[in-house]
């Protein structure tokens, strides 16, 4: 059964009502006389004590609705408001805020707010200048604002590409050295860029210099980078939708590398790269040119990097990771060559 539309009351409603009421009509006269329910009539007489003004209700209806539609509820609470920029300026995510407040009242129904509503909020009115500082306090400081789970509408225009849903099984589980995330690291304008490379495993991370963000580049770089190592670290790639890997194939053919593809929106499928783009930009700021940065300068952050100890690695470092790993291959490989002797 569908339910019925509500329609709200006109003016010209009111003042029927108001007639009818001056006639000593009563609310169930006056709303069958309407073709309206008891409780909407009961409703808009009860509001007014007996005092009722077509004119005045009309006008009050029309301010109620713009301020319910103009106004949500972090506005229209101070107390929730206080707490969700208190926790913003405390650094704490929108999801965070929304977590702990729900562990703090209970049973408030105020202080009870969704992470999505709060970005909705924060996004509302973004270049305003109260605005921008709320979108400064997020840990990224993106100037809109996508859902996660929001799909494009364009789709992917990267042909022959291999989803991660093919990806076999054991990459996820990171028991296996040499499967790589990449992704690019966009400089000042969206005019330079900077490649990134981590090995899942070991954290292991390359820093390449490019010319330019074309594909043909892009892969140049990841393929020269990957081509000096052993090919027992060279085993998958997986990547965003970005069109600098549009040249996927040749890639493939150079390295003997597949490419897998993340989902559109989707950053925490390669959340080992995305997590080594934010150190970095510890070290290169958003608007860094990066064709003003040395590829020496890259280096020396890519051994800094490559040298921080690190808790998912029980605070050993990507590289003494690596090369336990390099030895522990050699060591097999020296084994079975004693054995085949």
């Amino acid at each position: 059964m569908r339910a019925k539309k509500y329609k709200r009351l006109t003016l010209k409603e009111r003042v029927v009502i108001e007639t009818l009421l001056q006639e000593n009509k009563t609310k169930s006269y006056i709303a069958k006389k309407l073709n309206r329910s008891r409780s909407t009539i009961s409703r808009e007489i009860n509001k007014w004590g007996g005092n009722y003004s077509a004119t005045l209700a009309n006008w009050n209806a029309k301010e109620e609705y713009l301020n319910k539609r103009n106004k949500d509820k972090i506005n229209t609470y101070n107390r929730l408001k206080i707490y969700v920029y208190r926790g913003l300026l405390s650094a704490w995510s929108p999801e965070q805020i929304s977590g702990r407040i729900k562990l703090k009242y209970p049973n408030d129904p105020i202080m009870t707010i969704s992470y999505e509503a709060i970005y909705m909020h924060i996004y509302a009115h973004r270049q305003a200048s109260l605005n921008r500082k709320l979108i400064a306090l997020l840990p990224y400081q993106k100037t809109q604002r996508r859902r996660a789970n929001a799909k494009s509408k364009r789709g992917t225009k990267i042909k022959d590409q291999v989803s991660i849903d093919d990806r076999p099984e054991h990459i996820e589980k990171r028991e296996e050295i040499g499967h790589w995330e990449g992704d690019l690291v966009v400089g000042k304008a969206q005019k330079s860029a900077i490649g990134t490379l981590v090995e899942r495993k070991a954290r292991f991370t390359f820093i390449i210099k490019l010319k330019n963000r074309k594909s043909a580049t892009v892969r140049k770089g990841f393929a020269k980078e990957f081509n000096q190592i052993d090919r027992m670290f060279t085993k998958s790639l997986t990547y965003d939708n970005g069109m600098e890997m549009a040249e996927h194939k040749k890639f493939s053919n150079h390295t003997k590398m597949p490419v897998y593809f993340a989902h559109p929106y989707s950053s925490w499928e390669r959340g080992t790269n995305e997590n080594t783009n934010g150190l970095i930009r510890r070290f290169f700021p958003k608007k860094t040119d990066f064709n003003k940065v040395s590829e020496k300068q890259l280096k020396i952050v890519q051994e800094k990097l490559n040298n921080r100890p690190r808790k998912v690695l029980g605070y050993r470092t990507p590289n003494e990771v690596f090369q336990t790993e390099l030895l522990t291959l050699n060591l097999k490989k020296y084994d079975s060559d004693a054995t085949a002797c």
